[in-house]
């Protein structure tokens, strides 16, 4: 049986690319969606983010029924979840980009800026860095990803915390919960090391 995919778009994450990973990772169904009803009906849902954390959230809360939809699915028909960049961010229970606003408040924690001691190291952190796994976690490998960000999650639990990265000290790379995953990096734009992610995605079965 074909599973369907559903890929949010609130109109803050570069969508085509996204899709073309998930197809070349082994999808067979995606629906670009803004509409509740799809989303909630969905095998697996996607969330991609560019952009700042207010403007994402402001976004998904502005389409019809769709924060509540992406709860019913992820949490409590525990449907397989995957947050990319910000759209991992607003896992979390508030952002402080632009002053305070609320996220999903899936998973404890706030969204805060990177700092780094270090001159040579650019803010925002952009470029190929090495994903470390912390434990075991589901679906995460360790190897090298892309990262475009200058705002990470400082987790209240630190068992919710999937891998890490460094830039200036150590930032969280991955994060996630029972069937709902996050990744800091775009796998969309991290070659091999991301379709395979996507891929074991796709065939996850928590």
């Amino acid at each position: 049986m074909t599973e369907r995919i559903a890929l949010i778009d609130y109109g803050a994450g570069n969508l085509r690319s996204v899709h073309n990973a998930l197809m070349a990772a082994g999808a067979d169904a995606i629906d670009v969606t803004a509409e509740a009803e799809a989303v909630e009906a969905a095998d697996r849902i996607v969330l991609p983010g560019v952009g700042a954390f207010a403007a994402c959230m402001n976004g998904l809360s502005a389409l019809s029924g769709m924060v509540e939809a992406l709860h019913i699915a992820a949490v409590e028909k525990a449907r397989p979840f995957l947050g990319i960049c910000v759209g991992m961010q607003l896992m979390a229970e508030r952002g402080e980009e632009h002053g305070i606003h609320d996220g999903l408040g899936w998973l404890g924690g706030t969204v805060k800026p990177l700092a780094s001691d270090d001159p040579r190291l650019k803010i925002p952190h952009m470029g190929w860095n090495d994903v470390t796994p912390q434990g075991a976690p589901p679906l995460i490998e360790p190897g090298e990803a892309y990262f475009l960000h200058g705002y990470q999650v400082a987790l209240a639990d630190p068992a919710d915390g999937y891998a890490m990265t460094d830039h200036g000290g150590p930032v969280t790379a991955a994060i996630g919960r029972d069937t709902m995953i996050g990744v800091q990096f775009h796998p969309e734009k991290s070659q091999r090391y991301g379709l395979d992610f996507l891929a074991r995605f796709l065939d996850w079965k928590p």
